[in-house]
């Protein structure tokens, strides 16, 4: 759980390695309790951690935190009279350093990768995203959403 909590933390204040997301959650101390987190975070166990637990568990608890965040979740003024689910399908290129990311090869001289991102448009949270190579065509993502009979 503290690894969970962890790993939110820094996504959601911006942080950018491990060694930043400790030295962070070390700096508000006692109040980390008050984020869940229950004792202090070593970058070493934090990092085996991530390594060790399969990713799909990460998966599983982001799907049902959709899940209930759509239940409670106001719905669109303008969409309510569809009287179904409504999406809109996107993605976006994000460029990276080759010389960092040579695994990432876009282009002769670019590195990137792809986000395609389905947004729920009634509750407005994103429901679905897959991370690519930025070669990766949109279509494909297609292949990978389970569409739901009667969604727009």
């Amino acid at each position: 759980m503290d690894q969970l909590l962890s790993m939110i933390f820094a996504q959601l204040t911006g942080r950018s390695s491990l060694r930043e997301t400790v030295s962070c959650l070390k700096a508000i101390g006692s109040r980390r309790y008050h984020c869940g987190i229950r004792a202090a975070v070593a970058r070493s166990t934090l990092a085996q951690a991530n390594e060790k637990r399969d990713y799909r568990i990460a998966m599983d608890t982001a799907m049902a935190m959709i899940s209930a965040a759509r239940i409670e979740l106001p719905v669109d003024r303008e969409l309510e009279h569809l009287n179904a689910d409504a999406y809109a399908l996107d993605s976006t290129t994000i460029d990276l350093c080759l010389k960092l990311f040579p695994w990432a090869k876009f282009r002769r001289r670019k590195a990137g990768i792809k986000a395609h991102t389905m947004l729920d448009l009634r509750a407005g949270i994103p429901v679905f995203m897959r991370v690519t190579h930025a070669k990766t065509h949109d279509t494909w993502a297609l292949d990978h959403i389970a569409f739901q009979v009667g969604a727009y």
